[in-house]
């Protein structure tokens, strides 16, 4: 089976884009990155209800999604890689370790794509080398099942400085780091936004026709994600993978929903923002 048969199943038929909400979170031990989640199966299901193209799931909770009936679901993506590098202080040895068998669970469990990490950690070069380590075993997998492999650049702030896990926006750094996981083999790059999102263009264009997805990253306001997504899909990312700004957002329902309108409809931010106040009002009534 080629790759395009469960492409399309992930990117929108109408628009060609995706949205992908990513609810992995709890598969990498950090107690911040729980809330929203804490009942994991209730998240889902309100995810679920917004209609997004895609879910974006551990092993352990993927069952949550694919056990609601009919056809009409999210399609899934499968986490495939945990790491130990997003914490506050860093521990003494970091590791980004896959899944045993990435693509046969992903078969059993019919998800759409898997997602593997390409860290950049400032002076820390072995975990870089388990991420490609990760990439060269699973790529042959996933061609020989037709299973699209998502790989996800990250470039990180040296942790001293940034007191964290905290995503470094230069350009500079990011375009490389995308190209690299391009030439690896990725079928699609999820790719964290540049400082200055205007010149978004340029991560775009290394990709070679790869379409990009974006990182949302950590919290931020409606009108700062609304708006920053809004200039991204206009420096042509083919979507967006957002967590905390879904799942830890008061009402994740209405901001997915506003979202999709400015990645399917092309919506603007200021409409998109008028859709999440409806929407809270409509939980008030």
């Amino acid at each position: 089976m080629s790759v395009s048969a469960r492409l399309n199943r992930l990117f929108n038929g109408r628009s060609g884009r995706c949205f992908d909400v990513a609810i992995d979170h709890g598969f990498f031990n950090e107690p911040s990155f729980l809330k929203g989640i804490e009942d994991i199966a209730q998240a889902i299901g309100v995810v679920v209800d917004a209609a997004p193209d895609a879910i974006q799931l551990a092993i352990g909770q993927a069952r949550h999604l694919q056990a609601l009936p009919g056809r009409e679901k999210p399609s899934l993506v499968l986490r495939t890689d945990v790491a130990n590098v997003y914490g506050t202080s860093l521990p003494r040895a970091l590791f980004s370790r896959m899944i045993e068998a990435p693509v046969e669970q992903a078969l059993r469990l019919d998800a759409t794509c898997v997602v593997v990490n390409l860290f950049r950690i400032p002076d820390q070069p072995e975990v870089t080398d388990q991420c490609i380590g990760n990439i060269l075993r699973i790529k042959p997998e996933c061609d020989r099942y037709g299973m699209p492999l998502m790989i996800e650049p990250l470039v990180f702030q040296p942790n001293e400085r940034a007191g964290g896990y905290t995503v470094d926006g230069d350009e500079g750094k990011i375009v490389p780091l995308v190209r690299q996981a391009v030439e690896l083999g990725a079928d699609i790059i999820k790719a964290d936004p540049t400082s200055n999102p205007s010149v978004y263009h340029e991560v775009v264009r290394v990709a070679g026709g790869v379409p990009v997805l974006v990182r949302g990253g950590s919290r931020a306001t409606d009108e700062e994600i609304l708006q920053r997504t809004e200039e991204l899909i206009k420096q042509g990312a083919a979507g967006i993978v957002y967590g905390r700004n879904i799942i830890q957002h008061p009402n994740p329902g209405g901001m997915t929903r506003a979202l999709m309108a400015v990645v399917h409809d092309g919506a603007t931010a200021r409409a998109a923002i008028e859709l999440v106040a409806a929407a809270a009002e409509g939980r008030r009534a």
